[in-house]
């Protein structure tokens, strides 16, 4: 075996990278690759997508392997690339804003607790992010913390970063295959009818707005689902809700809480001018991510929980909530069925089933 196939690199593609384009890809998680690079990798077959070759603008789907050479492959191009633009130092200000978020810290993994307002990620008009405060936190290690999932600009809550390419491996697949949990906290515009129920529903882009707005799509969206339950509600008019994704679209927990009537409190995007209450409540997104429990990758557990900024806490407090009673309702795990690997088998166990029920009717004909 060659030095070259030796020293390759396996990344599997998070939900957050779900239908992009490889190169885009590239430009994400691996910058140093230009794109001259990544597509002579392409024609010489080293570059593999699920063990088969893959040009540059095809697009990745979640869970899949991705295989890269090594860098050192890319002598030819360093003459040509650009030189790297030396990382310019956080202000104090910016300093102390990214050691206020962090919650708990480890070798492999540190978790934040993002503020609303801002981005996870730097894009369009955006270069106060969260991505660009991570220099700040890299501390004993050289190595820069790497983002491994996202959280919309408005909703706080939870964030996970991992240390190292094998922990941002390690935490991208425990996403994909829907072992890591996730909780919500959200204030919604009404009472739902039942109290606990699940919301199935799928999310396609919708169509001129360049991609910035989601909606539910019978025909061509992708599978979503989301289980709601009720912590306590006042009167008809608002209720404070507990929100577990089963999947990870994007916006889902949004587009579905307006597709059954209940956007959350302070989304207009998705509820229009309903979406914001009168009588002093603040008219920022009331979708706050509560907890995150995640297999680590020493094999213990990580389960940690973010306190809700200001202006949740005031909502909950104006509307006679008691806050006491978020973390009173189950977090429970998905049934392995609900599971990426018990997806798979129960698909297997069906095929294997039909495969038999024919055996047996052959043998039938024959005798």
């Amino acid at each position: 075996m060659s030095d070259v196939v030796q020293d390759a690199r396996t990344f599997i593609v998070g939900y957050d990278d779900d239908g992009i384009r490889l190169d885009r890809w590239f430009k994400r998680h691996l910058p140093d690759a230009s794109f001259n690079l990544v597509s002579r990798w392409a024609r010489t077959g080293q570059l593999r997508l699920d063990g088969k070759r893959v040009a540059p603008g095809d697009h990745i789907a979640t869970g899949q392997s991705i295989r890269v050479p090594p860098l050192e492959a890319a002598a030819p191009d360093k003459a040509r690339a650009k030189p790297k633009k030396e990382r310019v130092a956080l202000s104090a200000e910016d300093q102390e804003l990214i050691e206020s978020m962090v919650l708990h810290k480890d070798r492999a993994a540190i978790i934040l607790n993002k503020p609303p307002g801002l981005a996870t990620q730097g894009g369009t008009k955006t270069d106060h992010h969260v991505d660009g405060l991570l220099d700040g936190i890299q501390y004993e290690l050289e190595g820069r913390p790497k983002l491994v999932h996202r959280l919309d600009k408005d909703t706080s809550g939870v964030l996970l970063v991992a240390r190292s390419s094998g922990a941002a491996a390690h935490f991208a697949k425990a996403f994909s295959s829907r072992t890591a949990r996730k909780l919500y906290w959200a204030l919604v515009v009404g009472v739902p009818s039942i109290e606990d129920g699940m919301v199935e529903l799928p999310i396609a882009k919708q169509p001129g707005t360049g991609g910035e707005k989601m909606h539910v799509d019978l025909k061509e969206g992708a599978p979503a689902r989301t289980r709601y339950r009720v912590i306590e509600r006042a009167g008809n008019t608002t209720a404070w809700v507990q929100l577990e994704p089963y999947t990870g679209r994007t916006h889902q927990l949004r587009v579905h809480m307006a597709a059954i009537g209940h956007p959350i409190v302070g989304d207009g995007k998705y509820g229009g001018q309903e979406a914001f209450l009168t009588g002093g409540i603040s008219r920022k997104m009331h979708l706050h991510a509560r907890r995150l429990r995640v297999d680590h990758p020493d094999g213990s557990k990580l389960d940690v929980s973010a306190d809700p900024p200001r202006h949740f806490v005031e909502s909950i407090a104006h509307l006679g909530f008691d806050l006491a009673l978020g973390d009173s309702l189950p977090f429970d795990p998905p049934k392995f069925s609900e599971t990426a690997e018990g997806k798979k088998k129960a698909v297997s166990a069906a095929a294997k089933a039909r495969r038999k029920d024919r055996k047996g009717e052959r043998r039938s004909r024959r005798g």
